[in-house]
């Protein structure tokens, strides 16, 4: 599956098989490796679905001005509550 058209839901899901997998460690050391290798594409995948997202809720916050207005995204309080 081309990680372009996956979505950032299915990729984490992806990402947390990865590390279950591992996590589990019954799996040898090649498959952990590849394990491994597939588990940083998912997370650099949605890293960068993230930082789309945070772009474009930039643009939305734009004032009538053509100013940001800057919001202050805290997902450690979120986690948290």
């Amino acid at each position: 599956m081309a990680a372009k058209t996956v979505s950032f839901e299915e990729a984490l899901k992806k990402l947390e098989d990865a590390v279950h997998k591992l996590e589990e460690g019954s799996l040898g050391l090649e498959e952990s490796l590849k394990t491994f290798e597939d588990g940083i594409q998912w997370s650099r995948h949605c890293h960068n679905r993230l930082a789309d997202a945070e772009k474009r809720v930039e643009i939305l916050l734009k004032t009538d001005k053509e100013e940001m207005v800057q919001v202050a995204f805290d997902l450690d309080d979120e986690e948290e509550e």
